[in-house]
């Protein structure tokens, strides 16, 4: 396996200082952030380490000088928009730039990108699947026909009343992952987050072995339930109400027992840590140990590539 981490925490670096820092402190791999420039409307979107917008064969040969320079590796290219949203305005836009991502990828030297389903929170998945089954299957075909996979985070998108009741990714359960994969059998897998089964209540070992060979990237992140909490708004209310992300060993992921499940899928892919904890956000350098305190303990799990 090879250890990195999601760049949307370090928005304030250049690309050049993101693989630079990535190469000084050991890690492995990195995950690129290729949001649209400008500004987003939730935290750790709006990140932009690769323009694909205005990307050009000379600065595409400068991103993989960067990286044979540094010996870090892209892992994948991210960026996670809402291609079911009920705007069709912000779904016809997510889906010109993942476009965009996608032709972007084989000019780094990367085949694989990873983003989000998307959903119309005020549906249920039932009336969501029309419009998945008009824009997903389409999308991914595009892909491959650059030789690029896509991989789908399992964060429900669900946080706060913006995207209550349902919300904006619907790929974030076995029962739907087993739909999706019937109607798209090849190319697209999963970007696997052990920390959104927790606040879900859901056993996020169990599904491990079945999904085996859709696991193509990891997202390391932890949380922390608030059971006093849980106890009074119960589990209907807004998430953040009761749970809160946490940095790797500091919430309620037995690390030990996922890592163990992991490697008996025979697993080798790439673990990239997600920052999200608060507590480190406040300064360019809590956020850089963040990220070191994470290695040094996942590195434990997971040793390093020789």
């Amino acid at each position: 396996m090879q250890l990195g981490f999601v760049s949307a925490i370090l928005p304030d670096r250049s690309l050049e200082q993101v693989l630079r820092f990535a190469g000084v402190e050991c890690f492995d791999c990195v995950e690129l952030m290729c949001w649209p420039v400008g500004k987003a409307d939730r935290r750790y979107a709006g990140v932009t380490h690769i323009d694909v917008a205005g990307i050009t064969a000379e600065s595409a040969a400068h991103v993989k000088e960067l990286c044979a320079e540094t010996g870090v590796r892209i892992s994948a290219l991210g960026y996670y928009p809402n291609l079911l949203s009920p705007v069709r305005a912000e779904a016809e836009a997510g889906l010109v730039h993942l476009k965009r991502v996608i032709d972007a990828a084989p000019l780094v030297g990367v085949n694989l990108v990873t983003s989000f389903i998307g959903r119309d929170w005020t549906r249920s998945v039932d009336e969501n699947w029309p419009q998945f089954l008009a824009t997903w299957p389409p999308l991914v075909r595009y892909a491959a026909e650059r030789g690029v996979r896509i991989a789908i985070e399992n964060c429900p998108m669900l946080f706060t009343r913006d995207e209550w009741p349902g919300g904006k990714n619907m790929a974030n359960t076995p029962a739907v992952w087993r739909r999706m994969f019937d109607a798209i059998p090849e190319n697209l897998g999963l970007n696997y987050d052990p920390s959104h089964f927790i606040w879900q209540h859901m056993d996020y070992i169990k599904p491990l072995p079945e999904f085996a060979g859709r696991i193509w990237h990891i997202h390391a992140k932890d949380v922390r339930l608030d059971r006093k909490r849980l106890d009074e708004v119960g589990i209907l209310a807004e998430p953040l109400q009761y749970h809160t992300p946490k940095l790797p060993g500091l919430g309620e992921i037995d690390w030990g027992r996922f890592f163990s499940a992991l490697s008996d899928t025979g697993y080798q892919g790439p673990v990239c840590v997600e920052v999200e904890d608060r507590a480190y956000e406040g300064t360019l350098a809590s956020r850089e140990q963040a990220l070191c305190q994470s290695r040094d303990y996942l590195r434990q799990y997971m040793g390093r590539e020789r």
